[in-house]
């Protein structure tokens, strides 16, 4: 119906990109040319007009109060967010470039030094792989991008592995709160750089990068381990497990980011509670509805469900229904 889109429309103001498309011009309707997302936000009483557009076959152009960015890297942190979706599954399933993903996202949400750096790093990863599948020889070139991936890549691996360790107190907590369970959780930072220098690595590995054309060391082949009570999740979690598991990670990372600044993030819960027993969702609805967390947007397809979910809450709250694309307001029940 639409309503996972609204939701990836808020995503979209706060990061730049969609959080369900991987293409930039997907978000685009089919049978149109352009897309138009603007949000007013309210900081008490201070606002902020973020608007954006995206021509099909343009840069996408993005605005703070009708001023244009010069870089989409100025924006990132200006809205904190955190979004629990389905497809947060990936993290435990998928490959360690969506456990990376998850680290460079919160923290460039707070560190602007962290995402120069990631881009700087990521321009050389790929002026190297060209040079790699060019067979190009001249080793000055290589070592010119060799020290600046080094550079780069120290920054980040401290920065990430620091962050594992911060988060871990507060996914234990989390957890523990929403199984009612004395079961520890815990993130570790895999990193090729804890035990070698970076430009070491890449020097030595050259020779052979030449026979499959790209770059085989470095902080983009790093891994976050995720367990639970000392054993990897995704071997040994149930679907239940693993969807507490994730709730609390993106718990633990809203209230990191809390911490962080002066706003609160906005929470986007989208399809959160299915497959989860009735204790552990009351565990989870006591906590977004604590006064530590501000502006919820939550979604489900279940109206009775979702209205024995909203008054568990005491807060205010209003009701909208999606329907082929189009939200409506909805009454509340009595």
């Amino acid at each position: 119906m639409g309503k996972t889109n609204l939701l990836d429309a808020i995503y979209y103001l706060s990061f730049c990109k969609s959080h369900v498309y991987a293409s930039e011009g997907a978000p685009v309707h089919h049978r149109e040319d352009l897309m138009v997302l603007q949000g007013l936000y309210d900081f008490d009483g201070r606002t902020e007009d973020i608007f954006c557009s995206i021509r099909r076959g343009h840069r996408k152009q993005f605005k703070r109060n009708q001023k244009t960015y010069d870089k989409l890297s100025e924006h990132i942190g200006l809205l904190p967010l955190v979004m629990v979706s389905p497809d947060d599954s990936e993290l435990i399933r998928g490959g360690s470039d969506e456990r990376r993903k998850l680290l460079d996202m919160i923290i460039s949400q707070y560190d602007k030094s962290y995402l120069h750096a990631l881009i700087q790093y990521n321009k050389a990863l790929m002026q190297r792989n060209l040079l790699l599948r060019e067979q190009q020889t001249d080793r000055s070139l290589f070592e010119v991008l060799e020290m600046q991936m080094g550079a780069y890549g120290k920054i980040i691996y401290e920065k990430r592995e620091c962050l594992a360790e911060t988060l871990t107190p507060f996914f234990n907590e989390y957890y523990q709160i929403i199984c009612q369970s004395s079961e520890t959780v815990e993130l570790k930072y895999i990193s090729q750089l804890r035990d070698e220098k970076l430009e070491d690595m890449l020097a030595a590995r050259r020779e052979r990068e030449y026979i499959v054309g790209h770059t085989l060391a470095g902080i983009h082949k790093d891994d976050l381990e995720m367990t639970l009570d000392n054993r990897l999740i995704r071997h040994t979690g149930s679907q239940g497990q693993n969807k507490t598991y994730l709730i609390a990670l993106k718990l633990a990372q809203f209230m990191f980011l809390a911490t962080q600044g002066n706003t609160k993030p906005i929470l986007l819960l989208d399809d959160i509670f299915d497959k989860l027993d009735a204790e552990r969702v009351e565990q989870i609805i006591q906590l977004v509805s604590s006064e530590r967390f501000g502006q919820i947007f939550l979604t489900d397809t279940n109206r009775k469900y979702l209205d024995r979910i909203l008054s568990a809450m005491d807060r205010e709250y209003t009701l909208f229904k999606v329907e082929q694309g189009e939200i409506l307001p909805m009454t509340k029940e009595p």
